[in-house]
């Protein structure tokens, strides 16, 4: 979670996010593995850092490799 600088808007777990570079473009798309409110709280924090943060892990990254897609 440390490579995401901020979640927008409400979105809950599975929910399919587009990934924004930091000049606005979108860049991929994926699917959460937090929801919105979780995702916010655990942003630019390390995966060490999940369990302390929320009481939980569900999974050590905000969206896995497996379940997102960049675009060109």
């Amino acid at each position: 979670p440390i490579g995401v600088i901020a979640a927008e808007g409400d979105f809950g777990r599975g929910a399919a996010v587009a990934c924004i570079a930091p000049g606005g473009r979108e860049i991929a798309r994926g699917l959460c593995n937090y929801g919105s409110g979780d995702a916010r709280l655990i942003a630019r924090k390390s995966t060490a850092e999940i369990e302390s943060l929320l009481g939980y892990v569900d999974e050590p990254e905000i969206i896995h490799r497996a379940n997102l897609i960049l675009l060109g």
